[in-house]
């Protein structure tokens, strides 16, 4: 019985992976209407017809360019409908000042505001612009020199892209590949892509940070990369307790979603080591720096509004109650919310106890604290620029 089981399952298996095998051979020899590909690079800048490699007589002669400081450079500028299906990039300078200091903007359908206003590492998923070799589902580091995004970013009538030096350094070359399709028409129902950059160096306890500040409008949360620098002064408490809320369509004191830990958002458990998976993964986990740097992508599992939407993640981190009392005597901001044991939870806000009171119950000590996060949000909208403000200058990304 066993063994009939057992081929049954096989045998299901293998026509499931038939039929997967099928459908994307269908779309690999499937001929799409009304597409041109096209790709921009400095040897032919926005990918026009017949117009590849002109300089040094057709030999290599024009794969990259600099970039000074205080310079800027438009790396894709047409009007037409297309879809931009694929970003590579590489730099000789991926310090983490450097990977803050540079600019990138995109902008659609001829708007004057960006859609995307970025670092460039954090674009790319180098969280505090530290980038290593990884893969994901929407971003890539082959081997930790260069970057790679595969999110669609489709646009009606026109697209721009431009990068900015605003370090004080020159930078000697700059790479780059813009892969897009070109559409007769675009599609009626699409989304226009979005990227925006937060961080908050200082806060107060009890303040959740802004993973995407509030927007309105259609669209979809595709999901989010976050750094977080850990105060030294909490020792060496837990910093991840604190859970991501999603605030959707009118939410206002309590969000539709609500996690339950920063590295259970990103699908792991008990702590935070390194690790890097199509959908979720941490790239940085340096407990000797105190950085950790962490990502999620809504893809199998979307994330859709209506008419606005926020997320965001609290500030919160665990420790045993003695240490979290010896810190606390120190001065150090903090706020207890919870205590767990073999008893469950003690709910301090339900049931308030003095930190320094002698019957404040013992073990794994739940309290809001300030360490310094930053994120880039990643969303589609029905409009081809929000309204979020613009990036936050130099000195404050890379302080």
């Amino acid at each position: 019985m066993h063994s009939h089981k057992s081929l049954f399952c096989r045998m299901a298996l293998a026509a499931l992976l038939l039929i997967g095998q099928k459908v994307s051979a269908q779309q690999l020899y499937s001929m799409p209407k009304g597409q041109q590909s096209r790709v921009s690079s400095f040897e032919n800048l926005n990918g026009a017809k017949g117009a590849g490699g002109k300089t040094n007589n057709g030999a290599k002669g024009n794969a990259f360019e600099s970039l000074k400081a205080g310079e800027s450079k438009t790396l894709l500028e047409i009007t037409t409908a297309g879809i931009i299906q694929r970003i590579w990039l590489t730099i000789p300078d991926r310090s983490p000042n450097m990977l803050r200091s540079l600019r990138l903007r995109m902008y659609w359908d001829g708007n004057a505001k960006p859609a995307v206003d970025v670092p460039l590492g954090d674009f790319f998923c180098a969280g505090l612009g530290r980038p290593i070799a990884f893969q994901s589902a929407l971003f890539t580091d082959p081997e930790g020199r260069s970057f790679n995004c595969y999110i669609p970013m489709p646009f009606k009538t026109g697209a721009k892209v431009v990068i900015s030096n605003e370090s004080k350094s020159d930078l000697g070359s700059l790479f780059f590949d813009i892969d897009y399709v070109q559409l007769a028409q675009p599609e009626a129902d699409m989304l226009y892509f979005h990227a925006c950059w937060n961080r908050a160096i200082q806060s107060q306890p009890g303040k959740d940070f802004e993973l995407l500040p509030g927007v309105t409008g259609k669209g979809r949360f595709l999901g989010v990369n976050v750094g977080v620098n850990v105060d030294p002064a909490y020792r060496n408490t837990w910093w991840g307790e604190g859970e991501v809320k999603m605030y959707i369509d009118g939410d206002t004191s309590h969000p539709t979603i609500n996690g339950t830990g920063a590295e259970d958002y990103i699908g792991t458990g008990w702590g935070e080591g390194a690790f890097t998976n199509l959908y979720q993964g941490c790239t940085v986990a340096d407990t000797a720096k105190k950085q950790y740097a962490f990502y999620r992508f809504h893809i199998p599992d979307a994330i859709y509004f209506d008419k606005n939407f926020k997320a965001t993640i609290q500030e919160i981190g665990g420790g045993m109650d003695a240490e979290v009392k010896a810190i606390a005597a120190k001065g150090v901001p903090l706020v207890p919310v919870t205590v767990a044991n073999y008893t469950g939870f003690t709910r301090l806000f339900s049931n308030p106890i003095v930190l320094t009171d002698a019957n404040f119950p013992k073990g794994w000590t739940n309290f809001y604290r300030v360490d310094d996060y930053s994120a880039t949000a990643y969303f589609y909208l029905d409009k081809p620029a929000s309204e979020l403000k613009e990036l936050a200058p130099v000195a404050e990304r890379v302080k």
